[in-house]
């Protein structure tokens, strides 16, 4: 499957792109009103980061107690009654006189019921595509969770003027209800996965499971952490320049939306494996480091924009950890990556915010950007002895011990 049309040909896979679209447009228009409404109330560029990225942070809890529910619940059911909670909870953070703190609290449920949600809506884009078409469908994904974006923070800073960021809030609460309606109208009801009921101790197990194989924890880090020092930076827009907050996120979606398009849709499976990762992970973090500089708004948005096309990295690494695990686990382990990566982000939006706090934005910026760099040149060995896909680790056998592969790599 190589091309757009066979993609969209596919059943269910245009309703599950409708919703997916409605819930990206939901979550770009309440993030922008959530952060200027904080920033706005308390000043305060950490409290401003917290709010935008900070409830992501409670993936982690998520991740750690509610993951087994991914693979064992009937994933149109849970995909409808997760958007309709964030509807809820959306239309409450609009609520005038909402304590600060019961702000943070309604967030910080979102986030943690979000780790369930992104390993439902990727385990089901399993089901629908064939294992050769999920590069495809994961990068067309992206790419309107691209556009949506460039589209979102615009419209997003327009309605944040002209309703206030109240009223911004209402209008993500109804494509909340928007995405719920599409997936129960378009989505086929389905059978979970797994067997059994979900708890915590299923979660940890295969967490654990998951965890154990070497290579897949290198890929794991490697989504996880380069990629959130980045979105650490994205932080801290809101703080450097409160006027052109919008046009900056709006460039890093353009950049986005430029590195998937090439990626997924034109870049052969050898140049991929001869490609790999870490080149667009630094190029992911090295235009940041221009920030230091103060630059002029042009310059900026540049940077931006150069530098988000290395987010296409991500599609890389999610078809090698495809390749590296079993198909029963694919909904749990698409969580984990989607749970861990949004926790990360959440942790470096904190970091980013307190920098920020003691120095400036821009030297936030700049050391946040560093440190992605440095972190991408450590993993940089331990990716390159995983070998190609096509050379992956096979499945593994009952009880998580890894089958003998030559491609397995050193143990370091």
């Amino acid at each position: 499957m190589r091309t757009y049309q066979e993609l969209f040909k596919t059943p269910e896979f245009t309703p599950l792109f409708a919703a997916f679209a409605s819930h990206v447009a939901a979550q770009t228009v309440s993030r922008m009103a959530v952060g200027t409404l904080v920033y706005g109330a308390t000043g305060s560029p950490l409290l401003a980061a917290l709010s935008m990225f900070g409830p992501l942070l409670a993936q982690m809890i998520g991740a750690s107690v509610l993951l087994s529910a991914v693979d064992r619940l009937p994933p149109r059911a849970a995909t409808v009654g997760l958007a309709l909670f964030f509807a809820a909870a959306t239309t409450t953070l609009a609520l005038p006189g909402l304590p600060m703190g019961a702000f943070f609290a309604i967030l910080s449920v979102q986030g943690m019921l979000g780790s369930v949600g992104g390993g439902v809506r990727y385990g089901l884009l399993t089901e629908i595509l064939p294992a050769e078409g999920y590069l495809l469908g994961r990068s067309v994904l992206n790419m309107c969770a691209g556009s949506l974006q460039i589209c979102g923070y615009a419209v997003g800073g327009v309605l944040v003027n002209v309703l206030a960021p109240r009223g911004a809030l209402l209008i993500g609460a109804a494509l909340f209800v928007v995405s719920a309606a599409v997936a129960r109208i378009g989505l086929a009801r389905r059978l979970p996965r797994a067997q059994g009921r979900p708890s915590a101790s299923e979660t940890w197990r295969t967490n654990a499971r998951l965890w154990a194989a070497k290579p897949r924890r290198r890929v794991y880090l490697a989504l996880w952490v380069p990629n959130g020092l980045v979105v650490g930076c994205e932080s801290l827009f809101v703080s450097y320049a409160p006027h052109h907050a919008g046009l900056l996120f709006a460039s890093a979606a353009v950049g986005m939306l430029a590195g998937d398009t090439v990626t997924g849709r034109f870049l052969p499976a050898n140049w991929r494996d001869r490609l790999g990762a870490p080149p667009l992970l630094l190029l992911l973090a090295a235009p940041y480091l221009i920030f230091f500089l103060h630059p002029a708004l042009p310059v900026a948005l540049a940077a931006v924009t150069v530098a988000s096309t290395g987010f296409s990295a991500n599609l890389l690494l999610q078809e090698r950890l495809m390749s590296l695990t079993p198909s029963e686990l694919t909904g749990h382990a698409l969580g984990l990556h989607h749970s861990g990566m949004f926790t990360m982000q959440g942790i470096a939006a904190a970091v980013a915010g307190g920098i920020a706090q003691l120095t400036s934005p821009a030297t936030a910026m700049t050391v946040m950007a560093a440190a992605s760099a440095a972190v991408t040149l450590a993993l940089t060995p331990g990716l390159r002895s995983i070998g190609p896909v096509a050379g992956a680790l096979p499945a593994e056998a009952d009880g998580g011990r890894e089958l003998a592969d030559t491609n397995k790599g050193s143990s370091t």
